[in-house]
């Protein structure tokens, strides 16, 4: 992978040369003070003075280039302005054509100004964080807190651009007037559902998104994947993309997704009476649930390595696995076995492709619509746990045919085992397995195939249109290894180990994976010990859980388009993620029972509060996790998108593990015993956040 600093002098604007950011220059002055501070020569307070003038008067000269080209964008569109005019009474068709030309010049110069802001923030990013490696963590968050919120800073001025929105504001409104080929000047005041579909446009606010980190529902629920960071604009990429998608191949991933989820969550209403008619304690639920988790620890692994040379098979043993897997959990009852029963959701978990599903959109989903498919991915994991419950309260009949018994405990068994056989059989029939296995295993693994995207991607084209994917921010807070550019390339590709995944997070990604595992910790005690407590206190019949949960599955969706449409484009993720963990804290807080009498509607708030700011908290903390992620971990086995998923299966067996172990206490303790770990892990995740918060910048 191409370092910054050869990224930075190759994709230079020769004319604007002297206006960049003197990368080098600023690596060797840190150099020079790590050698002066180690011996003795400057204190580091004295360093941090001096750095921040170097870095204010870098910036300074950024933001008055920046300023003055602006001006001269602005001129020629006024100057534009005046023949559009003119047009208006001339109603010269061909010369509408041309003028439309001249405003989309404008706009791909402003595609070069907007890619020079993007380089330019990449490396202040890229230098704070340098700083911050050789130094701790002090220098960012002096450095952001004094200058960003500034009423005269010019660190703002970089990654909230005004001005330029003016210009493209303005670029947007007669590009508008000039559409129609017939001469018919619309306008975007009088048609404002009307969106303007001008190619260069398009470009134009895909770059301003990025730099003022807008988003979109899209692009939020695609976040949640850990998909859209492996993104690119390599025409190489395009290539490979028309070798290896296939519709019908991505559609049964999807449905993969979606019926692992129901198979995860259409136990959990009757979990406990199933233990309960093998001899054990309602509260074994918790172990039933979370014994497909524990399987999934290990399965997360080894299909993410399988995914580097099939597709297919690993889909193909998954299906098995969970055909298997379901017949056991079924066969339970008559066999009156709590083991056979554990062992068959042992097994469920242990034909987790999770890790293929995305493997597979990231590496075989075009870019023109790989944020569709990841969005979609999210969008079927989050059908898959409404319909869950939702199907196992309709299963509340009872017969035998021969020796089987069919109950509303078994029924999910045997209703997941037709629906893993049928799905097993559709797989066969209809997935190819994507083109370039075949072509690199004579020459390397296909796990390069990433690899030489991510390289593909350094060599960037201004003309290209700018951030569709989200290759600059990796870049922007990927570890920077170009101190030494004798560097092997191993030191550049991806990680080999866990342990040396482990070795590539900073502090700032570790308190996002102890956030992820939070609110996963907090949501798994929510809904396993749901049919438990809600029987205890209220009484409730099985469909009346399965209802419950059911409501609570639905809202993920609709709350993601608020947060991912509006939300976001009015706060800062960081804001967000500070804001849903107090939100999150004040549900757990809310659902302890404080008096011997507990209301239905103190529990059904609380629960709404938590989940649903749970919710809002993993799509923004997955955001800000592809950001500070190390690039390296975009890619390989050992990828940013298996870490989350480690961390929240863990989160789930040992939330599962707490609520048997609970269980020991009585049904009276186990409310407020099983809330009292995400209590303290929440409060530990806001303290955590508080001390990195600046590193999110």
């Amino acid at each position: 992978m191409v370092n910054f600093g050869k990224k930075l002098a190759a994709d230079q604007v020769e004319e604007w040369k002297g206006y960049y950011i003197d990368y080098k220059l600023m690596k060797k002055m840190l150099k020079k003070y790590v050698q002066q501070t180690q011996l003795g020569g400057k204190d580091r307070e004295q360093v941090l003075k001096e750095f921040s003038r170097v870095l204010d008067d870098q910036i300074e000269r950024i933001v008055l280039f920046l300023l003055q080209q602006q001006g001269h964008l602005a001129n020629r569109i006024e100057e534009l302005g005046e023949q559009r005019a003119a047009l208006l009474e001339q109603h010269d068709i061909p010369q509408v054509f041309q003028l439309r030309e001249a405003y989309r010049e404008v706009g791909r110069d402003l595609i070069k100004l907007l890619r020079f802001v993007d380089m330019n923030a990449t490396g202040i990013r890229k230098i704070l964080k340098k700083f911050d490696k050789r130094f701790g963590y002090r220098f960012t968050d002096y450095y952001v807190t004094t200058r960003a919120n500034h009423p005269y800073s010019q660190l703002q001025q970089v990654f909230k651009q005004v001005g330029i929105v003016a210009v493209v504001g303005a670029l947007s409104r007669n590009l508008a007037y000039l559409q129609d080929h017939q001469g018919s000047f619309l306008s975007i005041y009088d048609h404002p559902s009307v969106t303007l579909k001008d190619p260069i446009i398009e470009q134009v606010n895909h770059a301003v998104q990025k730099l003022t980190h807008a988003t979109s529902f899209l692009q939020f629920l695609g976040q949640h994947a850990l998909i859209v960071q492996e993104d690119s604009q390599s025409g190489s990429e395009d290539l490979v993309d028309d070798q290896s998608y296939h519709f019908m191949s991505l559609l049964l991933n999807l449905v993969n997704t979606f019926l692992y989820m129901v198979n995860t969550y259409i136990i959990v209403p009757t979990a406990d009476d199933y233990s309960i008619s093998l001899g054990a304690a309602a509260t074994v639920c918790g172990i039933i649930i979370g014994s497909m988790a524990v399987a999934q620890v290990f399965s997360s692994v080894y299909f993410s390595a399988w995914s580097n040379r099939s597709y297919f098979r690993p889909l193909v043993f998954s299906s098995i696995m969970l055909f298997s897997g379901n017949l056991l959990y079924a066969l339970a009852y008559d066999l009156n076995s709590l083991t056979v029963l554990l062992l068959g959701r042992l097994l469920c978990g242990l034909g987790s492709a999770r890790a293929v599903n995305r493997r597979y959109i990231s590496d075989c989903v075009p870019l023109k619509i790989r944020l569709q498919a990841s969005a979609g991915f999210v969008s079927a994991s989050a059908l898959g746990m409404a319909c869950g419950p939702a199907l196992a309260g309709l299963l509340q009949i009872r017969f035998k045919i021969y020796s089987l018994t069919f109950n509303q405990s078994t029924l999910p068994g045997w209703v997941m085992c037709i629906a893993w056989l049928v799905y097993l059989l559709w797989l066969w029939i209809s997935f190819k397995e994507p083109g370039h296995f075949a072509k690199s295993s004579v020459n390397a693994q296909p796990s390069e195939t990433g690899d030489q995207v991510s390289a593909n991607l350094e060599e960037g084209d201004i003309a290209q249109p700018l951030l569709i994917g989200t290759e600059g921010r990796r870049d922007q807070n990927a570890e920077d290894n170009d101190d030494n550019e004798k560097l092997s390339e191993n030191s550049h590709g991806p990680a080999t180990s866990i342990i040396a995944a482990y070795k590539l997070l900073t502090p700032s990604v570790k308190v996002q994976l102890l956030i992820y595992f939070m609110l996963k910790y907090a949501m798994e005690i929510l809904l396993s010990e749901s049919s438990v407590i809600t029987t205890y206190y209220f009484n409730w019949s099985t469909s009346a859980v399965a209802i419950f949960l059911a409501i609570l599955g639905l809202t993920v969706l609709p709350v993601n388009a608020i947060v991912g449409s509006y939300i976001t484009n009015l706060f800062e993720d960081r804001q967000i993620l500070v804001a849903s963990e107090i939100m999150v804290l004040i549900g757990i807080i809310t659902s302890f029972r404080f008096t011997p009498h507990y209301s239905i509607p103190q529990y059904v708030l609380s629960a709404l509060i938590t989940f649903v700011f749970a919710e809002v908290l993993e799509g923004v903390n997955l955001s800000l996790l592809s950001r500070v992620m190390s690039s390296r971990l975009a890619r390989g086995t050992y990828n940013g998108g298996l870490l989350s998923t480690e961390a929240g299966t863990l989160a789930r067996v040992v939330a599962d593990a707490t609520i048997t172990a609970a269980g020991y206490l009585g049904p009276d303790l186990l409310l407020n015993i099983t809330l009292l770990p995400p209590l303290v892990i929440c409060v530990a995740s806001i303290a955590a956040t508080v001390c990195t918060y600046n590193t999110l910048y």
